[in-house]
């Protein structure tokens, strides 16, 4: 199988990943923070170390502000619920995922203010448009770090200085990101930000996590067990116990650590300078293939490595599903969570075929991906 669906999940892991989840059922899980005994606290130990490597990575100063989540969409939600009342006014912007639209149109049911910045045919979103946003009463900017569509890289660190000069919260989505393109959260001013771990981070599903500002107080969407300060009916008011309620996904947490340390280990220029050069490769050569047509920004100044196409006259599902079926690539073809995102490009009434590059692909997969395509477009 030729995997070209990084941009949902990566594959494979990196053995360490499935070995240390494995060692981890079988040896130390237990319930981390909960009880005495050696098991529990190697629990602990796995979970707050994948704490100090996640801060390294994104130059978080306390690994405590990280909490985990099982996903990017859960951290998503409890960044923007946990913040904004009736009342308020959040702008984002029209590349968003629907982890970010949907909670934001909740809450304008609720009486919350939404403006909705709007990027160009190209996918790229202003700084200006955004600055130009802001009115009295807004509480937050919440914008996706690069469009899972489009792959197309927002302007976030000067989005960043814009909200805090203007004392805004700043939010991102660095769901197609993390791990694969450098975030510096103090660099970049971002006060909240919203990571998945079974993507660029190489771990598996049903983890993710959450960065919260230390001087930033949310309000809670859970509240429970934390194994702190049992003796209160109330929730903790101290980091990460306030966000994270419920026994934790420790074999989850266990392997997350280790693709973080395969991150760290790798160096992020090799991995997104990998990325990159397939990813010119597999626009250079589609170019090249009558009837198809490519979407978004395709020089690659700001970009991560996914490709949208359309073969003209083929359904994108039907091309996705061919991939499949006849060559044994895996890309995914419809909307991609991000309707928004289409509408804005024009793609909404047709959607895709997206590929999305990864860091165990080679040159060979993409040639055998325009191979196909080649053969598809001209059958």
């Amino acid at each position: 199988m030729v995997y070209l669906d990084n941009a949902a999940t990566t594959w494979p892991k990196p053995y360490a990943v499935c070995d240390e989840m494995l060692k981890c059922m079988k040896n130390y899980c237990a319930n981390p923070g909960r009880s005495g005994h050696r098991m529990a606290l190697r629990a602990s130990e796995k979970i707050y170390e994948c704490r100090e490597n996640i801060a390294k990575l994104f130059v978080i100063p306390d690994p405590l502000c990280v909490s985990f989540t099982s996903n990017t969409t859960e951290a998503l939600n409890k960044g923007i619920k946990g913040l904004v009342k009736p009342g308020d006014h959040v702008i984002t912007t029209s590349m968003e995922h629907n982890s970010v639209l949907r909670p934001l149109k909740k809450l304008e049911q609720l009486g919350v203010e939404l403006t909705i910045v709007k990027a160009d045919a190209y996918g790229r979103v202003s700084a200006e448009m955004v600055e130009n946003s802001i009115n009295n009463n807004t509480k937050l900017i919440v914008a996706i770090h690069a469009s899972n569509v489009y792959g197309t890289v927002n302007p976030v660190k000067e989005i960043g200085r814009i909200a805090r000069e203007k004392k805004i919260v700043f939010m991102v989505d660095a769901a197609q990101t993390a791990g694969v393109y450098p975030i510096d959260v103090e660099d970049m001013n971002v006060d909240i930000l919203a990571f998945p771990g079974h993507k660029g981070l190489m771990g598996p599903q049903g983890t993710g996590g959450l960065y919260v500002r230390e001087d930033l107080v949310l309000d809670t969407l859970t509240e429970g067990g934390t194994g702190s300060m049992s003796e209160s009916p109330y929730q903790p008011d101290f980091v990460p116990d306030r966000y994270e309620s419920g026994t934790q996904n420790t074999p989850g947490i266990a392997a997350l650590n280790e693709g973080v340390k395969f991150i760290l280990a790798n160096g992020m220029d090799s991995i997104m300078q990998h990325e990159k050069e397939l990813t010119r490769r597999l626009l250079d050569g589609l170019r090249s293939i009558p009837r198809v047509r490519i979407y978004g920004d395709t020089t690659l100044k700001e970009n991560v490595g996914v490709v949208s196409i359309n073969i003209e006259g083929k359904d994108c599902v039907d091309v996705s599903s061919e991939l499949d079926s006849t060559y044994e690539i895996a890309t995914r073809g419809g909307l991609h969570c991000a309707y928004i995102a289409h509408e804005t490009l024009g793609t909404l009434e047709c959607g895709t075929v997206r590929l999305s590059i990864g860091w165990f692909n080679t040159k060979k997969d993409i040639d055998w991906a325009l191979y196909a395509i080649s053969r598809i477009a001209k059958n």
